[in-house]
């Protein structure tokens, strides 16, 4: 029925802005600023709960064979250089300019895409798009009052991330993986991969000299951020199966609006005339894009 679809999508966008939110003020309010120990707390429990899950039939996840598990591996090596980087960017990018740099993937995508399906006809709708999502990239650094060099740098990593993974994950041709099963992979080797860096990045003993490592709120706030992203996962891929593509992407960019629109309110931001102007290019852009999508499947 449309009216679960709506309770579905609402779910999504509270759940989306509230884990961002949560996130954001571990990373930059408390300034827990040690990814390899943050995401692999978060990917942990992501993979408890989601084999709990499994293992009680809450959700629909089947034996993942150890073939279908090594050739996933390429997309889950994407996925820990996605929430590394965008753990690293977060931290340093307030949200509104951090979307705007993120919704660049969808031109690496593009350009992936087009280098390997050359034949394919070129969609000016979404090519504008692109454009204007680029362009707005390009020029956010340029007029951001708070300029940081190194967030920068860690988000152009993230989206690069972003984008090969999503064509990856287009693209995958095994058939034997569902969207838990893949997020499931993600996860264990996530783990396994960040507690290996944790000590030669300086993580580890970094945190141990974190000035709030006693702190409720910083306890809180880690407890919070990893289930908030478990019941993301889940919100998300009850979302995407229920819905086209073109819708998801609706709920995507509702979220990532009504985002943006309160985080002044939550986190301090310097915004200038020239950096908004570029927020809102960037997601007059991925508007586009989404509504090219109802053109080519209409089409």
């Amino acid at each position: 029925m449309q009216w679960r679809r709506h309770i579905t999508g609402l779910a999504f966008s509270f759940v989306f802005v509230v884990s961002y939110f949560t996130n954001k003020f571990v990373l930059s309010v408390l300034k827990f600023t040690y990814p390899t120990l943050f995401q692999g707390w978060q990917t942990f429990i992501g993979a408890a709960l989601l084999l709990l899950f499994g293992k009680f039939g809450w959700v629909e996840m089947s034996r993942i064979t150890r073939s279908a598990a090594l050739s996933w591996l390429p997309g889950s090596l994407l996925f820990v250089g996605n929430i590394y980087a965008g753990s690293r960017a977060l931290s340093r990018i307030d949200i509104p300019f951090f979307f705007t740099l993120q919704n660049s993937s969808h031109v690496v995508s593009y350009i992936i895409l087009k280098v390997v399906n050359r034949q394919e006809k070129t969609q000016w709708l979404k090519l504008i798009s692109i454009c204007f999502m680029l362009l707005s990239a390009i020029n956010l650094p340029l007029h951001d009052p708070q300029f940081d060099y190194s967030g920068y740098l860690w988000a152009v990593g993230h989206l690069l991330c972003v984008g090969a993974y999503r064509v990856f994950q287009g693209h995958y041709k095994s058939s034997n993986l569902s969207d838990l099963e893949q997020h499931c992979i993600n996860y264990l080797f996530s783990v396994l991969l960040l507690a290996i860096a944790a000590h030669p990045t300086g993580d580890l003993t970094g945190a141990l000299e974190f000035p709030s490592l006693q702190s409720y709120t910083f306890h809180c706030g880690c407890c919070a951020s990893a289930l908030l992203g478990f019941l993301l996962l889940l919100a998300t891929v009850k979302l995407k199966n229920g819905l086209s593509l073109e819708h998801f992407g609706v709920w995507i960019f509702l979220s990532k609006i009504t985002a943006m629109s309160l985080s002044p309110f939550i986190f301090y931001m310097d915004v200038n005339a020239s950096s908004l102007i570029c927020v809102v290019t960037s997601h007059v852009g991925e508007a586009l894009l989404v509504y090219s999508q109802r053109d080519s499947r209409l089409g």
